[in-house]
């Protein structure tokens, strides 16, 4: 059994930072990639933030660049998403999600087909 569990959501004022944590545990589970997206209401699921679990290559949606940073803590199993300079549209639900499957290329752990397992989401709310 797979388990992805995020935390650290609230609600902030722009310009503030945040930090999410995402713990992912299972006995016999290799991920290859951890990765961070988020779903407004009415919207689809979107990519933010992505980092492959051996050698730390991270990927970044273009509007999240320079503001948010993905890392990782291996003896924990925790990927963490630091957000600063936030803005009132990074208002979302944010999901972490772990990927069993190994891509070269990077892109593909911007899609979330790409990931099996789920965490339930931690709400973010900046209000301007």
């Amino acid at each position: 059994q797979v388990q992805v569990v995020e935390s650290g959501g609230g609600l902030v004022q722009a310009g503030d930072s945040l930090r999410l944590s995402c713990a992912v545990s299972g006995r016999t589970f290799t991920a290859y990639a951890v990765g961070w997206f988020r779903q407004s209401p009415g919207k689809e699921r979107e990519f933010v933030a992505s980092i492959r679990w051996n050698g730390g290559n991270t990927y970044y949606e273009d509007s999240v660049k320079g503001r948010f940073t993905i890392s990782k803590d291996s003896a924990k199993n925790t990927v963490y998403l630091q957000m600063s300079g936030m803005k009132p549209e990074d208002t979302a639900n944010y999901f972490c999600a772990a990927s069993s499957l190994f891509y070269k290329e990077g892109n593909y752990y911007k899609a979330p087909r790409t990931y099996s397992y789920w965490g339930q989401g931690t709400q973010v709310t900046v209000s301007s």
